[in-house]
């Protein structure tokens, strides 16, 4: 993906928006909230704004763990990815994205979806 992705969305500062908009959505969610329980939600946001970032051709390489192992652990079900799906959707869209980036970017969220589900 090229890095006019990152630069059409506005880069950093337009990425950390988003995810500071999408956390607020998860962890409001009641039946989400109990998964974040302990966890050390600054490491969780610059994880979150690493991988968006390098989803959209950004300069920033995702260094989180391997997706699988990472959400191991959680027992997600597909209605609770589903729903985060839709809160990072949405973030993107209420933080000016356009569809076509939308897309590119859920595209390769969406492609994740096997892994974290442990299948």
């Amino acid at each position: 993906m090229a890095q006019t992705i990152y630069r059409e969305i506005g880069g950093q500062d337009a990425v950390e928006a988003v995810i500071d908009d999408f956390y607020d959505r998860v962890l409001a969610d009641e039946q989400l909230r109990p998964y974040f329980d302990g966890m050390d939600m600054n490491e969780l946001y610059t994880h979150q704004v690493q991988f968006i970032s390098a989803v959209a051709g950004g300069p920033t390489e995702y260094a989180g763990d391997n997706m699988r192992e990472a959400h191991a652990h959680l027992d997600i079900d597909e209605d609770h990815f589903d729903a985060v799906g839709r809160y990072l959707e949405t973030a993107l869209r209420e933080n000016g994205v356009g569809d076509d980036n939308v897309e590119a970017i859920m595209a390769e969220v969406v492609a994740l979806k096997e892994p974290i589900l442990g299948r």
